[in-house]
């Protein structure tokens, strides 16, 4: 679940962030005198020639092109770098070498305000996860203490949703700390509040098991139909168990409150 919806997070940023550039990279996609583009040139020109290629299929060069833009501090290019990285695409993958790219952005830290705060967000989220999983056959072992720091820094810094439903999961678990209900409903309740499914879901379920069995039921049946194809499952596992041991009034109150909600925009 997590990484589907930090693929989807950083594709769209990338998409937002470089619109307006892609008009001015030119139509040549090679390292050539006929691209104007080498080795030598400008970060932000080479950035621009790599996301132009990448989009063309040609992500020999768009790696070529980012890998000499990071060299000369390109953060974007870093990022890029290290998604392609991560997810095997144009690179053969290389989870540790994402990482540590990753890390570069981390440590390079960010001004407020600055225009490379969404790519040290998302290195954020994914050293998270890697230190949530590790790194097979590398020297980034399982450390669920590390990986809820850096969820805690996302979601009460820069109230990223998905940052926050995956710190109360950690609460609830007593993943990387201590287990704490009241902290992660207080995370689940913001995350759901910007239309998190999950965090609707798991909200939801935990007010049923306290009692609240309407408005419990009613916020997991409204994160159906928000959910995404393949995390719908467990999501539906949670509303049908719920629904098997509520009454046949709370089931349908539920129902038309989840309307309701929905409607509402989850409030």
């Amino acid at each position: 679940m997590f990484k589907s919806e930090f693929i989807s997070a950083r594709m769209m940023m990338l998409s937002l962030s470089l619109a307006t550039s892609v008009a001015l990279a030119g139509q040549a996609l090679a390292f050539d005198i006929n691209a104007g583009v080498t080795k030598e040139s400008g970060p932000f020109d080479l950035f621009k020639f790599g996301f132009r290629a990448y989009k063309n299929g040609q992500k020999e060069e768009a790696v070529e092109a980012y890998r000499y833009a990071a060299e000369k501090g390109h953060t974007g290019s870093r990022w890029a770098l290290a998604n392609m990285y991560a997810d095997g695409d144009g690179v053969t993958r290389d989870d540790f070498e994402a990482f540590k790219i990753y890390s570069e952005i981390a440590q390079q830290g960010v001004e407020p305000g600055s225009e490379d705060t969404g790519f040290f967000i998302n290195a954020l989220l994914a050293l998270a996860n890697y230190y949530k999983t590790g790194i097979v056959n590398s020297p980034v072992k399982i450390d669920l203490n590390q990986a809820r720091q850096l969820y805690f820094q996302v979601a009460s810094t820069f109230g990223v949703p998905e940052a926050q439903f995956q710190l109360a999961q950690m609460m609830l678990a007593g993943e990387g700390g201590a287990a704490n209900v009241q902290q992660a409903k207080k995370w689940l309740n913001q995350a759901r509040k910007s239309g998190h499914p999950g965090a609707m879901a798991v909200f939801g379920n935990i007010l049923f098991q306290e009692g609240q069995s309407v408005r419990g039921l009613a916020f997991m049946t409204a994160a159906l139909d928000k959910c995404k194809p393949k995390d719908c499952t467990w999501m539906q596992d949670l509303q049908e168990q719920a629904f098997s041991i509520a009454n046949e009034d709370d089931r349908r109150v539920a129902v038309s409150m989840a309307h309701q909600l929905d409607v509402a925009g989850a409030e």
